[in-house]
């Protein structure tokens, strides 16, 4: 049965075009040098997912893949929770043990540092600053930040509706007050009750909301330069891909605004990427790291809308690897879009852990494996593994013993981040946020220009009136309310077209 077991995996994972490679199979708790497991580049775009408990080496798997793909020439996102992965810029150092485990897969180990980009969100950190303006952001993004109810969420939409038809930027988040606090105010009732459906108790809670959000320091994630997120796709001097590597110190405190700013990076990218179809290679592969953040507590729309980018963002070019501790945090219409799965270590200390590990097994292919038993049993660096084959079809499930990066294991030190960071060129263009006229300085330049109320004057003595003199049909048409709305609209709008995508966020096209 072992000689078979390694005859089908080999010829399982036999590819006659380029592969990422993850390490052997084991057969005995020893690996198996000849039965190499890999992932055809050409199906990275069909997306995946790395999961597995605490402590079992998700970080190491993501830090290996990112290394081959670089080496592909393939750029590559990563978000480094916990800051170790930022050792990719230096050469790893050798040890017995890593030597042994390499000669026992039979990997090649050689110490390599890989080119990176470093990223901060907001500024937050060593990195260079990643913001979006509120109007590219999108009603719905920051309706999931928020925690708000489809009724506050529909009023939200209501309000960037009104900015976008008024001219009115919404840069930061002082400019979405701005405006509600227009709407709520004497000068803007009208407007308001234009809207239809916006009440100025919705309104409120709305108000409410962003000043307690400010208050947490979101100010910093939101404003000018935006990030262009065509900027993730580049690749270095010697050909090798880029790997951006987003530091997110932070996460802990604001979990909600880290996943959905990474889900803004995909609907950015998926706005502005043209079709390609399927390629040799893609253009960029996504690792989402605790993924379960993005989906707790969203609403069945903001689900759909998730599902439908990784179903679509794949014809881009683009692949995204979730990364999470069980498949059972990720919901069922986008599990079935990850094809390629590499699945560490569970725990089953506790009733729901059991349910969990319940779960894990019948997601996978038929296997000649007691799944069940052997995902408790994995060793730290160990994982059980299913891809797709460069033909579309599953590959068998292996037991893999997993390679070890090249790169430090370990953060980077301060200084070689430091250096990094301030020679890129794209430091420039970001590290200097920019406040031009928006929302809020309009909005307050009107407050300011209004007249002080007068004093009522005397009542003029009556005349007699002048006979009225009929106005013509093209005065009474350029008079009418509806055309003057239409030229306020237009007179707006010119030079500038917002459309909002499947999450609402918005470019503007010149």
């Amino acid at each position: 049965m072992t000689s078979e077991l390694v005859d089908k995996v080999t010829a399982g994972y036999t590819f006659n075009s380029p592969t990422l490679d993850l390490g052997a199979l084991v057969v005995d708790g020893v690996g198996v040098p000849t039965a190499q497991i890999r992932i055809p580049l050409a199906v990275l775009n069909r997306h995946g997912l790395v999961a597995g408990a605490t402590g079992t080496g998700k970080t190491k798997t993501l830090q290996v893949m990112a290394e081959q793909l670089s080496t592909a020439g393939v750029p590559v996102f990563l978000a480094d929770i916990k800051g170790d992965v930022s050792g990719m810029a230096v050469p790893g150092e050798s040890n017995d043990k890593l030597v042994a485990r390499a000669a026992e897969i039979g990997q090649t180990w050689q110490p390599t540092a890989y080119p990176c980009e470093f990223y901060a969100l907001g500024g937050k950190g060593t990195g260079i600053p990643v913001r979006a303006t509120i109007t590219s952001f999108g009603p719905t993004l920051l309706s999931k930040v928020l925690g708000l109810s489809d009724v506050q969420e529909s009023s939200l939409n209501l309000i960037f509706h009104f900015a976008d038809k008024n001219g009115l930027p919404l840069l930061d988040l002082k400019d979405l007050r701005a405006v509600i606090q227009h709407l709520t105010s004497d000068e803007g009732a009208e407007a308001l009750k234009e809207l239809g459906g916006l009440s100025k108790q919705t309104a409120g809670v709305l108000l409410r909301e962003l000043i307690g959000f400010a208050d947490k320091g979101a100010d910093e994630f939101f404003g000018e330069p935006e990030f262009v997120t065509t900027d993730l796709l580049r690749t270095a001097p010697d050909g090798r891909g880029l790997v951006s590597i987003m530091e997110l110190p932070g996460v802990v405190a604001q979990p909600a605004l880290f996943s959905t700013f990474l889900m803004w990076l995909l609907a950015d990218l998926f706005n502005d990427l043209p079709e390609v179809g399927d390629l040799d290679k893609p253009k960029l592969v996504f690792f989402f790291d605790e993924a379960h953040l993005l989906f707790k507590d969203a609403s069945k729309a903001f689900l759909e809308s998730i599902t439908q980018t990784v179903r679509l963002i794949r014809s881009k070019g683009v692949g995204i690897f979730f990364v999470t501790q069980t498949p059972k945090d990720v919901p069922g219409d986008v599990l079935a879009q990850l094809g390629n799965r590499v699945q560490h270590a569970l725990r089953a200390y506790t009733p729901e852990d059991a349910k969990n590990l319940k779960a894990t097994v019948s997601t996978y292919p038929t296997s000649d494996y007691d799944l069940a038993q052997v995902l408790t049993s994995l060793g730290i660096g160990e994982a059980i593994v299913t891809v797709l084959s460069d033909k579309g079809a599953p590959t068998p499930v292996a037991w893999t013993k997993l390679r070890a990066p090249q790169s430090l294991m370990a953060p980077a030190p301060a200084e070689v981040l430091d250096a990094a960071v301030k020679s890129s060129p794209l430091y420039p263009k970001y590290a200097e946020m920019v406040d031009r006229e928006s929302a809020y300085e309009i909005l307050m330049a009107k407050v300011a220009a209004q007249p002080e109320t007068p004093a009522a004057p005397a009542p003029a003595p009556k005349q007699a009136r002048a006979p009225k003199e009929e106005p013509g049909m093209v005065q009474q048409v350029m008079e009418s309310s509806a055309v003057k709305s239409f030229l306020r609209s237009a007179a707006t709008s010119i030079g500038r077209e917002i459309t909002r995508s499947i999450f609402g966020t918005a470019r503007k096209r010149r």
